[in-house]
């Protein structure tokens, strides 16, 4: 939804019905208003829009009025959020944008018309307005074979960007990234998503404005990229990102090694891969060692101070990693109730998926291993037969020996040698005796 995302609720059809309403009233009240932007693109192309941005020259002031439950979130900049019982839909007043002094928003905005508000956008894709209450010109759309629900209005060349397949920036490229550097890695993410080639000199102007990215807020940076690498798209997304030399400014001091088209780990990811084992995979086909702790800068830190990465996703990423290293150098010398507890932690399955690309052999022995051992004395992670309130029970003082008594007890129980909770409690208690 533009800049301002929103839960939605209701089909396509549903919120596209109530986006026309919007319209309808805007137009009742003697005003222009089209669909805009990513809901026509995503329309030609075939494909059902996640959310349905309006486009008018009514002023923020007059939507509100006329949309007395509306919000004036972004109003400097003509923007009104219209609320209603399927969530939210983005009304934004045609403007020209002034200089980009933080290289992300205007200045200051001038409330123009739809030919001017088409010049300031991003790329011809995104520029098409729609209107969905006059009848489709099936001419202006034949080279994509398909009829919109509509009139397509393509004041920048869009639509035949969109039937070559090209992604291509509105006017000056140099002019539009300078306006907002976080716009190259937007192009990658268009490109890759709708299998668009990105033109010349958008691409020249993309490669000048790489070193700009350390510029942009951190959170944009980490924002763009979950997007990408949490998506089908995620190979071509980052081979393109690669191709662009956006890797280095995108990964920071985390950028180690060099790129190759050889990628066993990310070749081997499960078509859902979650954005933090995509970033492994990524780190590790560069030639990031698995054991990262003993690197200096630690890559992972650059990475969640460069992306704004929560605690829960740093967590993923370092477990994943680590959990790797266990398999690929300590494995074969581990035992039973090691090799469970590996097998249970939090990263072993993400670490697994990355195996599998870089060892295939190995992987598969482990498998196997790890069938063998969930048959075995309650599986990998049965609950413990006794914990620290039974030893407290039978007498023993809380204190830093209680985690080496309950650890060495549940490794016993892990590998069979006690097999319920009388076992257990005698089998700590004999261990608290000898270790007084």
């Amino acid at each position: 939804m533009g800049q301002f995302d929103a839960q939605m609720s209701g089909s396509t059809t549903e919120r596209r019905a109530w986006a026309i309403e919007i319209i309808r009233a805007l137009r009742a009240a003697g005003h222009t208003a089209y669909l805009a932007g990513g809901c026509v693109r995503d329309e030609l192309l075939g494909l059902n829009p996640k959310d349905f941005d309006i486009a008018t020259d009514a002023t923020p002031d007059r939507v509100h009025v006329l949309f007395p439950r509306s919000e004036l979130v972004g109003a400097a900049f003509g923007v009104v959020i219209v609320k209603g019982r399927l969530g939210m839909i983005e009304v934004a007043t045609f403007r020209a944008d002034g200089h980009y002094a933080d290289r992300r928003r205007p200045d200051s905005v001038t409330f123009s018309d739809a030919v001017t508000d088409a010049q300031r956008r991003d790329f011809t894709v995104n520029a098409l307005f729609l209107d969905p209450l006059a009848p489709a010109d099936p001419a202006l759309t034949a080279s994509l074979g398909i009829v919109p629900q509509g009139l397509v209005i393509d004041l920048v060349h869009g639509i035949p960007d969109l039937a070559a397949k090209v992604l291509r920036a509105v006017g000056d490229p140099d002019k539009r990234f300078a306006e907002d550097d976080l716009r190259v890695l937007r192009a990658v993410r268009f490109a890759t998503r709708f299998g668009l080639a990105i033109e010349q000199a958008t691409e020249s102007a993309i490669r000048h404005h790489a070193g700009q990215l350390a510029g942009i807020s951190r959170e944009r940076v980490g924002d763009e990229m979950r997007r990408m690498l949490g998506s089908p798209s995620r190979l071509a997304a980052i081979a393109l990102i690669e191709h662009l030399d956006l890797a280095r400014p995108v990964l920071a001091a985390a950028c180690i090694g060099s790129w190759s088209q050889h990628i066993p780990a990310l070749n081997a990811l499960p078509i859902d891969a979650p954005p933090m084992l995509t970033t492994a995979a990524w780190l590790l086909d560069r030639g990031l060692d698995p054991d990262y702790r003993t690197i200096h800068p630690d890559p992972t830190a650059a990475l969640r101070d460069s992306w704004m990465l929560s605690n829960d996703e740093i967590s993923d990423l370092r477990s994943s990693l680590t959990s790797l290293h266990t398999l690929e150098t300590k494995w074969g010398g581990m035992g039973e109730a090691q090799r469970k507890r590996s097998a249970a932690s939090a990263g072993f399955a993400w670490a697994k998926h990355l195996l599998r690309g870089r060892h295939p052999p190995l992987n598969t022995q482990i498998s196997g291993e790890v069938a063998q051992l969930a048959a075995r004395h309650g599986g990998l992670a049965p609950s413990p037969f006794i914990t620290g309130d039974d030893l407290i029970r039978h007498g023993l003082r809380p204190g830093p020996r209680f985690k080496a008594i309950l650890d060495q007890t549940y490794d016993a129980q892990l590998e069979g040698r006690v097999g319920d909770q009388s076992a257990a409690l005698s089998f700590a208690l004999a261990l608290a005796q000898s270790n007084p």
